[in-house]
């Protein structure tokens, strides 16, 4: 039977899972991050400390997962495309224990909601990339509006980060600047076009980059994806 990587339960947020990304963290990225770049995170102090909420990032490199993990110092679990999970057996097998979970990017899943809120019974965070794929034209643009949909069913507010200076990756020791910058949190109670937008104009504001506006949906258009939540 193939197992089904959309559908995650709060049992399977566990120590191990937990320790798994540690080591990644402390063994793998933060090594990278210090030795190839000059490594700098800004804003930990807009990071919520009494209540859940959702990292959400542009994305410029495979390097985004860890570059938030490491910067909110916290457990996250992060949506990926469905088609991530679709590669090798090995890739899928890290992903897996890395606490990943697999999204539908066409359309909103009830189980991507019941995954969400299963994590809000533990001690991890949930990691989006509203975005979708890695974006490296230093523009903040086609963003999904899946994340706000996310944030408001699950009640979680969203903390916007944005990701700049591995756009290109490095290989010459120091030889480039990475900055991680933390965001005011947004409220999930704020409509999915104001998220949204906030959203939007906070990343393209940190990171300097340009910033074009979504089309604000259609009041039909929120009923629509809220229906199935």
């Amino acid at each position: 039977m193939t197992r089904n990587y959309a559908r995650r339960y709060a049992k399977e947020f566990n120590f191990f899972r937990m320790f798994y990304q540690i080591l990644w963290c402390v063994f793998v990225a933060i090594p990278i991050f210090w030795f190839f770049y000059k490594f700098e995170v800004k804003g930990r102090e807009n990071i919520p400390k009494d209540r859940k909420f959702i990292c959400a990032a542009n994305h410029v490199s495979y390097l985004d997962p860890f570059l938030v993990s490491v910067a909110v110092v916290k457990p996250i679990a992060y949506m990926a495309k469905k088609e991530l999970f679709e590669n090798s057996p090995f890739f899928t097998l890290n992903m897996d224990w890395l606490g990943a979970f697999a999204v539908n990017r066409q359309k909103l899943e009830v189980s991507t909601i019941k995954t969400v809120k299963e994590l809000y019974k533990t001690n991890w965070l949930l990691g989006i990339f509203p975005q979708g794929g890695i974006r490296k034209n230093h523009t903040i643009e086609k963003i999904n509006k899946g994340f706000a949909v996310v944030a408001k069913a699950a009640k979680w507010d969203i903390l916007p980060i944005s990701i700049t200076g591995c756009e290109k990756y490095n290989w010459i020791p120091f030889g480039a600047k990475v900055v991680v910058q933390i965001g005011k949190p947004i409220s999930c109670k704020l409509s999915q076009d104001e998220i949204i937008e906030q959203w939007g104009q906070q990343v393209a504001s940190m990171s300097h980059y340009n910033y074009i506006p979504a089309e604000p949906e259609t009041e039909h258009e929120a009923e629509e994806s809220l229906a199935d939540v």
